[in-house]
């Protein structure tokens, strides 16, 4: 899953993407509220973490941005401001869920892990297709009652296409869900991790749980 972090303060941005990150999510960073604005309304993120006070566009004017071209992906605000007025403001300009700085990163996650699981975008934590078991919480699989071991991307990968099972997932949606802007677009780097995701999971056969759709994509499901 990707997440958009607009915020101008550098240690902040790169705490939270780090944090992110070891949370298996892949991460882009913005440093101020116009391109912010830009990447959440060009992009398809699964969630955003929107500071209030930026430079160029404050973050109550980015969420107006984005709820006008009519994207509805969650938006978490934090912001050094503590007023009621302040929240309720932000609240109906189109945010979420508010957190005032400074907070502690266990309660950014939990709100974050909350507001995927909303029934607008529900995103539980525990995923099952066929024998395979996944633990978004623990950044655990299990293929029956053996253990497999995967890379940070790899379970990234395997978790996309277990949450859009039996759904045909195109080059560019991975890469908008799994990879970050530093991806080089034309490499084979999908290929590649669908191949090693094969090979641990033991999905070699002629029937296989991650199938190729010729000239369209991958899908998991038997």
């Amino acid at each position: 899953m990707r997440i958009l972090v607009v915020e101008d303060e550098p240690k902040i941005a790169c705490f939270l993407k780090e944090a992110l990150i070891a949370e298996f999510f892949a991460v882009d960073v913005a440093v101020d509220g116009e391109i912010g604005s830009y990447l959440a309304r060009t992009n398809d993120y699964d969630l955003i973490i929107l500071d209030n006070l930026l430079p160029k566009k404050e973050g109550i004017q980015v969420c107006k941005d984005i709820r006008a071209v009519g994207k509805n992906l969650p938006i978490l605000v934090v912001s050094v401001k503590t007023g009621i007025n302040d929240k309720v403001t932000l609240l109906n300009a189109g945010a979420d869920d508010y957190l005032t700085k400074p907070f502690i990163l266990e309660e950014l996650l939990a709100r974050v892990r909350a507001l995927l699981r909303r029934p607008a975008g529900l995103e539980e934590d525990e995923l099952i297709v066929d024998d395979i078991f996944l633990d978004a919480r623990s950044g655990s699989v299990r293929k029956g009652d053996k253990r497999v071991y995967l890379t940070r991307k790899e379970f990234m990968l395997l978790q996309y296409l277990m949450r859009n099972e039996g759904i045909v997932l195109s080059r560019g949606m991975i890469l908008e869900h799994v990879w970050d802007m530093s991806v080089d677009i034309f490499s084979n780097t999908i290929e590649s991790h669908i191949l090693s995701l094969r090979k641990k999971l033991d999905d070699m056969s002629k029937d296989r749980l991650i199938q190729t759709v010729p000239g369209r994509g991958y899908r998991m499901g038997v």
